[in-house]
């Protein structure tokens, strides 16, 4: 059988599984999601407020953005389906992103599985965030323990159990070292671990990593690492964390001088605590697909334009 059948096989048996257990372990129903919003609402993903869009304008004059991702877009979801406390939806979210860099785990499209919940107020702690990431966890685990059956050429990589630590932990353990250098040493440490407080300032005055201010509150929120074995390197499998209040909000925007989103209309319904509290994020498709098959590039598992890097990749085997 070709190679490349067997591969699309293999992503398949993934992402399937993957899918129902995260909604069965988070109480998710999946929901279709947009491709693009109105650019005046407020609802696309700033990242991290460098990124240009895709824009373009209708026959009827709507001004519409391709979405980089749908983080606001999905507690807004919540709020019009009505969802109640405790549940939520997922989205088999596409994007572009024309400005990503692009290299083994970076492309201008992205698939990610993007997922909010509703909770309550009482459940805005770091508790409980670390309870969300532990159920996301044991849906990878199964997803492990189910290709391992099917495909047993494939190797075990995930520890037993993830490990947490906070940026300034990490900052304190190493402060002579990048971000990035700190996450290499931790993942190939623990082998997969949480790291809390994207977005905040720490003691050094630096940021660990830049994080849009209108979403995640950067108390409450992290990303999922996994350790690598194929590319020697820690490998970001999710970004996700509970979701801005009133008080977060107003504080993260004056941090970063943007408090005229507040008069945008899905920030004003934050203001207004119109939009229930929620927790959510992005679990990346195709690098799950990239980790748990072993591929060397997001290539392998993506159909994509490498035009600009294609000299790099002479050895790799695309999969389109």
């Amino acid at each position: 059988m070709d190679d490349k059948y067997q591969i699309l096989k293999d992503i398949y048996i993934l992402r399937q599984t993957f899918s129902e257990e995260l909604s069965k372990n988070l109480k998710l129903i999946p929901t279709p999601a947009p491709l693009f919003v109105d650019k005046q609402s407020g609802l696309n993903d700033n990242l991290n407020g460098v990124e240009r869009p895709v824009q373009f304008m209708t026959k009827g004059g709507e001004d519409l953005e391709v979405i980089h991702s749908l983080a606001k877009w999905k507690r807004y979801a919540l709020y019009k389906f009505g969802i109640e406390s405790g549940h939520g939806i997922v989205t088999d979210m596409r994007a572009i992103r024309r400005d990503e860099d692009l290299d083994a785990i970076h492309s201008y499209y992205v698939d990610q599985w993007d997922w909010e919940k509703v909770i309550s107020k009482e459940q805005r702690s770091l508790a409980f965030l670390k309870e969300t990431v532990t159920e996301i966890f044991q849906a990878l685990k199964t997803t492990e323990d189910i290709l391992l059956k099917k495909v047993p050429n494939l190797s075990r990589k995930l520890p037993d159990e993830i490990s947490f630590i906070t940026t300034q932990e990490l900052e304190d353990r190493y402060p002579n070292l990048t971000p990035k250098e700190r996450e290499n040493i931790i993942a190939k440490e623990k082998k997969a671990v949480f790291i809390i407080g994207i977005g905040k300032k720490l003691k050094s005055g630096n940021r660990h990593d830049l994080r849009a201010p209108d979403y995640d509150d950067w108390e409450l929120n992290g990303d999922i690492l996994v350790y690598d074995p194929v590319l020697d390197s820690s490998l970001e499998l999710s970004s996700m964390g509970i979701r801005v209040d009133d008080e977060s909000l107003k504080r993260q925007l004056k941090e970063c001088n943007c408090l005229e989103r507040l008069e945008l209309p899905f920030h004003e319904k934050i203001i207004k605590k119109q939009l229930p509290y929620s927790i959510g994020g992005g679990i990346g498709q195709s690098r799950l697909c990239m980790f748990m098959l072993e591929k060397q590039h997001i290539a392998e598992v993506q159909p994509s334009t490498w035009k600009s890097i294609s000299k790099q990749l002479d050895e790799i085997s695309f999969l389109i």
